[in-house]
This record gives C-alpha cells, sequence and structure tokens, in this order.
C-alpha cells in the first residue's frame, strides 16, 4: 500500500515505520492515524515481521501533538467521536498490538505524539526529546489515553503535575521517572532501538505475544491480570515453540522457533 504521510523500511525480521510530515513536526491529522492503524495492522500480519520501530522525520520532533487545525470548530459530540475513534483505531490498537512495538523519540513527544509513544510498548528517546501533554492549554485534555497511560507510567502526582502546568518534560527526566528506558545522542537512538529489537526477535514471537497480552490486562480494570497470566501461560504449552525451547536448553543449544 502506498502512504502519503508515513513510510516503511524492512530489515531483516525489523520494520521502521517514520511518520513523515515535517512541515507539521510529523503531527497527527485523521489521515496519518488511519495510515499508521493500516501499516501496524499489515506489519502485524506479516510473519517475517517480529518487531516494529516508530520515529519520525528529522531531527526535531516524533510528533508534536494532533493537527488542531482539524478539530477546532468540533461541537460536544464531534469531540468524543474524535478520542474515540483515534483509541480505536491507533492508541488502543498498538498496545494491544502482537508484535512488539519501540517509539524511538526522536525529539518533540507533545500531546498526541506522546500518547503514541506511550501506546507503544516501550519507549527510548534521544538526549533532545521534550515530552509533554499540553491540552489544557488549548482548553481540553488529553484523548488519546493520556490521562490513564501517563499516571501507570510516571506515577499519579508527577502526571498531574505534568497535565495541569502543560509543561514538557526533558529526555533525563522522563528517563529518571520511567517514561522512557533509555536516553541516547540523536545519532545513536535508532542504532540502539534495532539493537534491542534484535534481541526480542531471538524469543518466542509466540510468548511474547502472550506476555504482552498478559502485562496489558494488569491495566484493565475490567480484566483480572493473573487470570489472563494463567490462561496465557497454559496456552504456550501448547505451541511448537515451547516444545523447541525447553528442548533446546534440555539440550544446551539455542533454540529455533518455528515462528522466527
Amino acid at each position: 500500500m502506498d502512504y502519503d504521510n508515513i513510510y516503511i523500511e524492512e530489515e531483516g525480521n525489523i520494520a521502521t515505520i517514520t511518520i513523515d510530515r515535517p512541515k507539521k513536526l510529523n503531527a497527527l491529522n485523521k489521515a496519518t492515524i488511519e495510515e499508521l492503524h493500516q501499516a501496524f495492522k499489515e506489519l502485524d500480519e506479516d510473519g517475517e515481521i517480529k518487531v516494529i520501530i516508530i520515529t519520525g522525520s528529522g531531527e526535531k520532533a516524533f510528533v508534536a501533538g494532533a493537527d488542531i487545525s482539524e478539530f477546532a470548530h468540533f461541537n460536544v459530540a464531534q469531540g468524543g467521536h474524535l478520542a474515540a475513534k483515534g483509541q480505536e483505531l491507533l492508541f488502543d490498537f498498538v498496545q494491544d498490538l502482537a508484535t512488539p512495538v519501540i517509539a524511538a523519540v526522536n525529539g518533540f513527544a507533545l500531546g498526541g505524539g506522546l500518547e503514541l509513544a506511550m501506546a507503544c510498548h516501550f519507549r527510548v528517546a534521544s538526549a533532545n526529546a521534550k515530552m509533554g501533554l499540553p491540552e489544557v492549554s488549548l482548553g481540553v485534555i488529553p484523548g488519546y489515553g493520556g490521562t490513564q497511560r501517563l499516571p501507570q507510567l510516571v506515577g499519579k502526582g508527577i502526571a498531574m503535575e505534568m497535565i495541569m502546568t502543560a509543561g514538557m518534560m526533558d529526555a533525563p527526566r522522563a528517563l529518571h521517572y520511567g517514561l522512557v528506558n533509555y536516553v541516547v545522542p540523536q545519532e545513536e537512538l535508532l542504532a540502539l532501538c534495532r539493537k534491542l529489537a534484535q534481541k526480542i526477535t531471538n524469543n518466542s514471537a509466540v510468548a511474547i505475544a502472550q506476555a504482552i497480552k498478559a502485562v496489558n490486562a494488569g491495566y484493565k480494570p475490567k480484566e483480572d491480570g493473573y487470570a489472563v497470566e494463567i490462561n496465557a501461560f497454559g496456552h504456550c504449552f501448547g505451541t511448537g515453540d515451547f516444545k523447541e525451547g525447553t528442548t533446546a536448553f534440555l539440550e544446551k543449544r539455542k533454540a529455533d522457533f518455528p515462528g522466527n
């Protein structure tokens, strides 16, 4: 499929999605959200792709927010629909994707940009990255999961401060509070993400998908995370990956997982 706002590069079992709207600092508009949904869906269904990295074009911004011009004149019903549709198409979709997703935060990650990064399974930031949820300065609140995921990652107090002040958190502070896993110079960002992705590809894709499901369940109020873990654990016992992984361990060799 041809895309207007993003492009995809594949290297072995790793795909990199780049949001390519540099004149808009890679801001998320409706078309870009729909393209990202389709790209994630296609890559998740591609049996060859084991890890997805998402980043922004250039060195200034990962995603500098949503495209405000698209919804500045929305009414109550339209605003609610915008949030619901966006969460369904992209943010919740990425969070629950069976394929691991790493956010390479290469600059500003603001509003919907930070919400997209937080929906990914973990984040790596460049030293110049700045993150924030400035929505209250526009008379609105984060609507793509920001009020839920930010407290989960940094704690309620820090999240409240960030949301209420509309302030930005720099990369070292984001690392301190666990919002990102690593901070590296801009030129080393994608290399580290690919290194981490390569480590992931050495393991069972089937087991990783079940682990993602179990971890996410612990953050969903209507789900019993422990019960999901038990079911996912049991499910693994019926897979070829489990047979190969345990056999390889007992034979003191590296596993060659069927799914890989």
